[in-house]
């Protein structure tokens, strides 16, 4: 069965199976959002914080995911299944690099005239 994920930071949104990663689903699309490391669960890469829908995970790294982040929903993409459609927010490492940092129009250096 299919599952719509919806990455919140980009507004991108893929199809994934309940058999196939957050990650690999996205990546097989060609898709961008979620950033992808050693694809096994090891180097947390690709964190991200689940915010709503059903899934199922396989083992992970614990240097990555703690039982607090666990609780949280804060788990690694490449280890997380979908059960239903769902909605994730990017917090691993290279969260900045995906999804950019807006700074607001008044913080933009003016151009220098002369």
């Amino acid at each position: 069965m299919q599952h719509t994920v919806t990455i919140e930071d980009t507004g991108e949104r893929y199809a994934c199976a309940g058999e196939e990663s957050l990650l690999a689903a996205m990546a097989r699309l060609g898709r961008r959002g979620i950033p992808a490391g050693c694809r096994g669960g090891g180097c947390g890469v690709c964190k991200v914080e689940i915010v709503s829908g059903e899934f199922g995970t396989r083992a992970m790294s614990r240097d990555h995911v703690d039982d607090a982040d666990r609780a949280a929903g804060r788990l690694l993409a490449c280890r997380v299944y979908p059960a239903s459609d769902l909605s994730l927010k990017v917090v691993g490492k290279l969260q900045k690099s995906v999804c950019g940092v807006v700074r607001p129009v008044s913080s933009v250096t003016p151009p220098v005239t002369r």
